[in-house]
């Protein structure tokens, strides 16, 4: 069975996460999504939980549905922690996320982590727990779950991080290292960019939103054809068989939060060379630049950009119908105008992956505007335009050049004038 799944998201009981990130909320914006099987995320919080187990009951084997519903979508259970402690002489900072195959799973993994940390505090708990040690603890509660390094390569809280993390996975997780079957890539990268690292070539490369509100869930994620159930995904996931794993959806991963290096309060910007020009600090402030994905790559690659491995699951790069119906009409996305659009070519074309993967032009146009289906097309083709994010700013993505907009703009004027 062909289906999309997005595993990383967070409740409402996480820290800067919007109140309607509930489970009624993700199983309706799913279906509009496309998303077949959604993370529960944040297992680990007793009142999430408890909803989990309240509202949710099984499906296939290792998965749930909303109880009582007729509903199309499927839960996962998933969460995620930050594990904050020193290895090495050095304070590392690692987020993982966890996928449990049932309720008993969880319960054992949350009645072993309730000793180390406070599990009320937060969706996402903070404990001075070695990776290597909550990845022991994971697989003891049920040998099925999976540990995956949640987006592997941001500065803060990642096992590549520049900030906090690792050279290698082996460096992280010792002899626990063969349990370790996928990494997450994140927003700010993609996976040509880690083909270029040897030591990832027999690692599952996975994407998911990390989303904290209901309209961003799919914006990155993955598509199967595989069995509908718990095993059939970690299968999946386990072998990288592209049979079954078809390909990731992703961020252009330039958009992302921390693609190049920079210093935000000092608006400053760098790409890895010109970073290396300046030492790797700010010449404004001259406080060290935070060190972004890309030059952390480059740091640890031991192949050429371009290079792809034989075994490599495919990607492609999309951007979320909202932000191309916004930059289509010269607004942005919170414009009620992005909204009527948004919906008809819901209604008209089905869910939206749909409507970026596979609706034609003509259709496209005939639900919304020709510069809307422009857009989508261009879209598809890679033809975009992108100030690279960094220090925590997201990348600014254009898919209309300024003269167009500008010939856009008088052509309505004229219109306009014309009705009056």
């Amino acid at each position: 069975m062909k289906f999309v799944g997005d595993f990383h998201i967070h409740s409402k009981y996480s820290r800067a996460v919007s109140p309607s990130m509930d489970l009624d909320n993700l199983d309706r914006w799913a279906v509009i999504k496309g998303i077949k099987v959604m993370g529960t995320g944040d297992f680990t919080h007793p009142k999430w939980f408890g909803e989990i187990k309240e509202k949710l009951e099984p499906a296939e084997a290792g998965l749930f549905k909303l109880r009582g519903a007729d509903s199309p979508t499927r839960f996962l259970l998933t969460s995620e922690i930050s594990c904050i402690y020193k290895k090495g002489g050095k304070v590392r900072k690692v987020h993982i996320i966890i996928f449990a195959p049932s309720i008993e799973a969880v319960d054992k993994i949350n009645t072993q982590l309730n000793k180390i940390g406070n599990l009320h505090s937060d969706g996402r708990p903070i404990l001075g727990l070695d990776a290597k040690e909550l990845t022991k603890i994971v697989l003891d509660a049920d040998k099925n779950c999976l540990v995956v390094p949640a987006h592997a390569w941001t500065p803060w809280f990642a096992v590549f991080g520049s900030k906090s993390g690792f050279d290698s996975l082996e460096d992280c997780f010792d002899e626990y290292t063969k349990y370790i079957y996928a990494i997450e890539t994140g927003l700010s990268s993609d996976p040509a960019m880690n083909w270029r690292l040897s030591q990832l070539d027999n690692v599952t490369l996975i994407s998911n939103s990390d989303s904290h509100s209901p309209q961003k869930i799919g914006r990155e994620a993955n598509v199967f054809d595989a069995e509908l159930s718990y095993a059939g995904i970690a299968d999946a996931i386990k072998t990288k068989d592209k049979n079954k794993f078809l390909y990731t959806i992703e961020f252009f991963p330039e958009e992302g939060k921390y693609h190049f290096d920079g210093h935000k309060d000092c608006s400053l910007s760098f790409s890895p060379k010109e970073s290396k020009k300046h030492g790797n600090v700010c010449p404004k402030c001259k406080k060290p630049l935070i060190i972004g994905v890309l030059s952390r790559v480059n740091e640890l690659a031991d192949r050429p950009e371009g290079f792809v491995p034989k075994n490599a699951v495919p990607f492609r790069s999309l951007i979320p119908l909202n932000e191309i119906i916004a930059e289509s009409i010269g607004t942005t996305v919170a414009s009620k105008d992005v909204p009527k659009y948004y919906n008809n070519l819901i209604n008209n074309l089905g869910n939206e992956f749909n409507i970026l993967l596979d609706a034609g032009r003509k259709d496209i146009e005939k639900n919304s505007l020709p510069e809307i289906a422009e857009g989508v097309i261009r879209m598809r083709e890679g033809k975009v335009l992108i100030e690279p994010g960094y220090d925590g700013a997201y990348g600014k993505i254009k898919i209309f050049s300024d003269e167009e907009k500008m010939q856009r703009n008088k052509k309505r004027a004229v219109s306009q004038k014309r009705l009056l």
